[in-house]
């Protein structure tokens, strides 16, 4: 068993160099030794259907938000069965000399960076992207047009949510990507909530809506019909980043940890329930 998983795992390794090639100027990956304190990074899962995210606090470690194994994505739906936990893994029983058998550990963790990318390679998210950059990356959640903070900032609220959590974990409003955009900026997504600033969840909304938009239905599939859902949907996936909402409020790390107290469902809900 462990040899097939070995051999699964060495195959997957190689589609993603090979994905990573034809990706070229567009691909965020950088290599460990590039890593720096206060960096937001991520790591891709499943053959690049989603990223999970963290922040590098120096010395080989990553803070990260994780809804623990095989609840990653906490849909509810039959996605949580074929779509792997981001938590640490390893493919045989041996616990992490460093962190010791964190699979099944959820909330706020601190892994080293071994753990953290589970076999994957790591990228760094950007931040301050050109409104051409960030429209050029056609995958959500490698970028934001929002500025970050200086790293001292951004170890110090992850450091402080490590103590404290985060919340309870919603894949669409709460996730480890919210988290990381979250520790480099202090943005929370507020009022009129929907989905948090996570760039996966407004790409796959972005998706959905272009798709089944009635006017681009009828469109389809001629060569106007695919600028029309092209055009929707990066129309979409820009006016939901977190450097151009309108909806955002700038919350210090101790007002919302003091608030978790009251209530532990969700960050939109600790800022909701003190205005």
């Amino acid at each position: 068993m462990e040899t097939s998983l070995r051999l699964c795992s060495s195959r997957d390794r190689d589609w993603e160099r090979e994905t990573e090639r034809k990706m070229g100027v567009l691909s965020n990956k950088i290599e460990r030794e590039q890593l720096k304190p206060g960096d937001h990074i991520y790591s891709w899962r499943l053959a690049y259907v989603y990223a999970h995210h963290g922040i590098y606090v120096g010395e080989g470690k990553v803070i990260h938000f994780t809804q623990g194994a095989g609840q990653e994505i906490g849909t509810g739906t039959f996605l949580d069965r074929i779509i792997t936990s981001s938590s640490p893994a390893h493919l045989s029983d041996t616990p992490c000399p460093q962190c010791g058998d964190s699979r099944r550990l959820d909330g706020v963790i601190l892994s080293c960076v071994d753990c953290f990318l589970s076999g994957g390679n790591p990228y760094r998210f950007e931040y301050g992207v050109s409104r051409v950059r960030f429209l050029a990356q056609a995958r959500g959640g490698t970028c934001t047009r929002a500025k970050s903070d200086p790293p001292e900032d951004v170890i110090h609220r992850a450091n402080l949510l490590l103590k404290n959590g985060f919340g309870g974990y919603h894949v669409f409003k709460n996730n480890c990507e919210d988290f990381a955009i979250y520790c480099k900026t202090g943005l929370i997504v507020t009022a009129g909530i929907s989905i948090g600033q996570s760039g996966q969840t407004a790409s796959l909304v972005a998706a959905a809506s272009a798709i089944v938009s009635p006017v681009l239905r009828l469109l389809t599939p001629g060569v106007s019909g695919i600028a029309a859902v092209s055009y929707t949907y990066c129309a979409s996936r820009l006016n939901s980043d977190i450097g151009v909402r309108s909806n955002v409020e700038n919350v210090p790390v101790e007002r919302l940890v003091a608030n978790f107290r009251l209530d532990d469902s969700s960050v939109a809900n600790v800022i909701s329930t003190e205005e």
